[in-house]
């Protein structure tokens, strides 16, 4: 079965298929689909989505018709099925079509490469509005707004019969003395009618307005100007109020009457007037004359909002928290003119788009003022949470509304200002016991830190690698303890870095007193509870996070601090929530990679920092998530960006205003060659992946692209990790070969290095290999070093003299939480595919405390998938830090076709 989709460019509708198995349709099987929903042969043409390398470009009167007939739903049933974008098209039309019958679309002239071309343009209004926004919405990416103009332009010139048609230049009437002038006069009283008055302008002297009346018989008694030998006045007069008429329906009236001068209009039409129809009528030639309260600038005001919010009186310095009762006083503006309630209640009554406020005529919208006080009454009662979310931008006021302002006295009014950004928080001094000396960047971090801190707040400390987190935090919790805050504080983190914690904080903060909560033997229950009363500082890993989450929760923590925090970017893990439960005055998050996959991680973050900030999950998934991931939208990641940016610090290294005597950073691919063998090796992989990946879907298709590339990668690391046949390794891989012959360089130069796989086996051989060929002992740190053993490593790497060079690291066990500034050289044997998870891994060596260069070497089979992938992530650099999964997850989701292409091997893949 053959799914029919769609996509516009360039004015043209496009129609193609797909088969169920996400491969684009042949062109005969497309063909048989097509012609039974009525369309022609499909035809070559450039690619507008994946799928479309055979697709039909319809004419506009042929889209129409397929449209309109429900996308051939009716005769393409039997042998194709509709897809959701199709379908959407075919509501878009449905919705172009009532706007021409309703006559909500107007004619509009541009000039277009020194000619002017008429348009009609959609005019929306109410519910009109909302049902573009909803089909945009289904629509990411597509050219809406171009697809109705074609559309109604379209159905407008098939409605009116080509000898009733009038030039646009008919109304200019370029060549007489005057043309027609509308002028729409208000109410003399206040419940009178409005009246809108035909006029004859002059085209020389545009300040002289006369009756039609004088156009109709113009004699001796008319004006000079009117008096030109020639000139047929009534012909010309009627043909233009004709042309108007197809404008404005309303103008009809004019011809039906014997004056043709002016008719009444109700209050409706006046509005829709205004708003409708004036700007067409000018755009056509016609003069139009409109009062002048609705021609300034400050004409049409807006409906807007203010708030200022109060609270209970502060109990203290830390008193205030995201739940603390908040009132909103509310205040509502048409435009410079503040609105009591009951004037409110008064406009809403009048259910009338014009009404008459404080002696001048104003634009108010019923719906918007009656939603405007709901919105008000719901929200007077609130949170500090809900006023963040308000001052931030996070709540969407109702269509029509604008929230311009949510202030407050005091030092309520000191903290919305600090949070939006219009004062600075206050730079501490670093705490007196502190052992060490705090950079400026980092008295600043551990200033910002303690600003949320005393509001109860959560911060995410997101600096970049190496900058110090660790530190920071410590010094926060050493002011706490100075300033008499003396209950302990939690810290989580991976288990390679609890003994960094304990080091950190023995050599910083030595008066505070660390319990290290691991191991077999560790304290629990009433003992663990004893002993944490008798610590400042608790360290744990993120697996008894969730283990002795029963026995943690039953503490009122000073702080919770999750270390490399994106390991609870899975809100629904164990670890993860129990983060979330515990008990604690603060929280903060230290992570470099905030969102390390998505945006849904910095939800999983801000939720354990800040609970309910950003909205429940499906609130965010549908506000921010999917708008950002799927749609691309600019003003959700701004709208996000708002709201998550006074609790979010993030500093990078390359930015010398924050660092100045960190070295640079030197990154290279390094190109291999397959040998032979692994070239037939590769090759045989990859044709048999082919042929079973093509007839599979679902869970069992991703499972099986997931083991065709392990394989794939194997193979380019060596033969021997493919095969685990534990045979010779000299001599069959060009990816060994090169890594042996740059380690040679770094070894005579005295120099060390790091070497990142994230295949433990190829880690063994590696080692094995390397201290073969080098007689010299090789480090390798895996994750089932136990953490002595991995503490010893590092110290005797990190020691000056004759320690070890080489340093082979499993990239999950080594990638975080260690310090190994010795090396100056980081290799990443095989890729991870995400660039966050390789810079952290190159972030070991490129810290504070590095004092030369670093070289970072990316090693790369060239014609294997590791080039072919890797010059996708080139090519959509702004995209691979936010949506490609860590891992090769990914991948999964390619196409047959575009897989085949991956796994087919280059011919320059193979060396000589």
């Amino acid at each position: 079965m053959i799914i029919l989709h769609a996509g516009f460019l360039r004015g043209r509708l496009f129609v193609w298929g797909e088969t169920s198995d996400s491969q684009g349709a042949e062109p005969e099987a497309l063909e048989v689909a097509l012609r039974a929903a009525g369309i022609g042969t499909p035809r070559p043409f450039e690619n507008i989505a994946p799928g479309s390398e055979h697709a039909v470009a319809l004419e506009t009167a042929e889209a129409v018709e397929f449209l309109a007939a429900g996308a051939g739903k009716s005769v393409a049933a039997q042998c194709a099925l509709i897809g959701p974008d199709l379908a959407v098209w075919s509501s878009a039309l449905e919705f172009c079509a009532s706007l021409v019958v309703r006559r909500r679309v107007v004619q509009e002239h541009a000039l277009e490469n020194n000619r002017f071309k008429s348009f009609w343009k959609p005019i929306y209004t109410g519910s009109d509005e909302e049902t573009f926004r909803e089909l945009e919405a289904r629509l990411p990416g597509g050219p809406l707004s171009e697809f109705i103009r074609e559309m109604a332009g379209h159905l407008m010139r098939r409605e009116a019969p080509t000898e009733s048609r009038r030039s646009p230049e008919m109304a200019e009437q370029a060549s007489g003395p005057f043309k027609l002038c509308f002028r729409l006069e208000e109410p003399v009283i206040e419940t009178g009618a409005w009246r809108l008055s035909c006029l004859l302008q002059s085209t020389t002297d545009p300040g002289l307005l006369l009756p039609p009346g004088f156009a109709l018989g113009a004699g001796s008694g008319a004006p000079k100007i009117l008096r030109r030998e020639n000139y047929e006045h009534r012909e010309k007069l009627l043909d233009a109020l004709d042309h108007a008429a197809r404008i404005c329906p309303g103008i009809r009236r004019c011809l039906d009457a014997d004056a043709l001068d002016s008719y009444e209009l109700d209050t409706h039409e006046a509005h829709e007037f205004l708003t409708l129809y004036a700007g067409s009528l000018a755009a056509a030639g016609f003069g139009v004359l409109l009062p002048a309260w609705w021609t300034r600038k400050e004409a049409r005001p807006r409906l807007a909002a203010r708030a200022k919010a109060s609270r209970p009186a502060m109990k203290g310095a830390s008193g205030l928290t995201l739940d603390d009762a908040i009132r909103l006083d509310w205040e509502v503006a048409l435009g410079a003119e503040t609105l009591t309630r009951e004037e409110l209640d008064a406009l809403a009554e009048l259910k009338a788009p014009l009404a008459r406020l404080r002696g001048r005529w104003v634009e108010a919208d019923g719906d918007a003022i009656r939603t405007a006080m709901e919105f008000w009454k719901k929200t007077e009662q609130g949170s500090l949470r809900d006023l963040v979310r308000m001052s931030l931008g996070g709540t969407q006021a109702p269509s029509g509304l604008e929230i311009e302002e949510v202030s407050a006295e005091g030092e309520l009014g000191r903290f919305l200002d600090r949070l939006q950004g219009k004062a600075r928080y206050e730079t501490l001094p670093p705490p007196k016991k502190f052992s060490g000396r705090l950079r400026p960047y980092q008295v600043r971090g551990f200033s910002w830190l303690s600003y949320l801190r005393q509001y109860g707040l959560g911060a995410c400390l997101a600096d970049d690698m190496g900058l110090g987190k660790t530190i920071q935090a410590l010094a926060l919790i050493q002011s706490d303890h100075e300033n008499g805050v003396r209950r302990p504080v939690l810290i989580a983190c991976p288990l390679s870095v609890v003994s960094n914690w304990k080091k950190e904080a023995e050599r910083f903060t030595p008066g505070l007193s660390i319990l290290v909560h691991h191991g077999v033997d560790r304290e629990k229950e009433a003992s663990f509870k004893s002993s944490v009363s008798k610590h400042s500082v608790v360290v744990t890993s993120y697996s008894l996070l969730a283990r002795d989450f029963e026995t943690l929760r039953e503490i009122h923590w000073g702080g919770v601090i999750l270390d490399e925090a994106q390991n609870v970017k899975n809100p629904r893990t164990l670890q993860s929530r129990a983060a979330r439960a515990l008990k604690a005055d603060y929280r903060i998050a230290l992570t470099g990679t905030p969102v390390e996959n998505h945006v849904g991680d910095l939800w999983a973050i801000m939720e354990f920092l800040n609970p309910g900030l950003l909205g429940s999950q499906a609130e965010f998934q549908k506000n921010f998530f999917t708008p950002i991931e799927v749609a691309g939208d600019k003003e959700a990641s701004e709208r996000l960006a708002r709201l998550t940016r006074p609790f979010v610090l993030r500093r990078l290294k390359t930015d010398k205003s924050i660092i100045r005597d960190l070295p640079d950073k030197l990154e290279m691919k390094v190109f291999c060659n397959l040998t032979k063998e692994q070239a037939a090796l590769y090759s045989a992989v990859g044709r048999e992946a082919e042929s079973v990946i093509e007839g599979s879907d679902g869970i069992k298709r991703r499972g099986l692209i997931l083991a065709a590339l392990t394989k794939l990668k194997q193979i380019c690391n060596h033969p021997a990790h493919f095969l685990g046949d534990d045979s010779l390794l000299e001599g069959r891989s060009g990816k060994l070969a090169r890594l042996c012959e740059m380690l040679e360089e770094v070894l005579e130069s005295g120099e060390r290095a790091l070497v990142f796989t994230q295949y433990v086996e190829m880690g063994v051989l590696l080692q094995r290999h390397l201290g073969e060929i080098f007689g010299r002992e090789i480090l390798f740190l895996h994750g089932g070093v136990p953490r002595a053993q991995r503490d010893l490593m590092v110290a005797r790497f990190q020691a000056s003299g004759e320690g070890p060079a080489v340093f082979v690291l499993s990239l999950k066990a080594g990638g975080t939480g260690l310090n190994l500034t010795n090396a100056t050289h980081v290799f990443h044997y095989d890729r991870w595919w995400n660039p966050a998870v390789e810079n952290q891994a190159t972030d070991r060596a490129y810290r504070i405390g590095q004092t030369r260069n670093v070289q970072v070497h990316k090693f790369v089979c060239a014609g294997t998938l590791e080039e072919k992938i890797d010059a996708m992530l080139e090519r959509k650099k702004d995209v691979a830090q936010r949506i490609v999964g860590a891992g090769e997850g990914w991948l999964t989701e390619l196409s047959n076709a575009e897989l085949r292409q991956v796994f087919t091997l280059s011919a320059e893949a193979v060396g000589d």
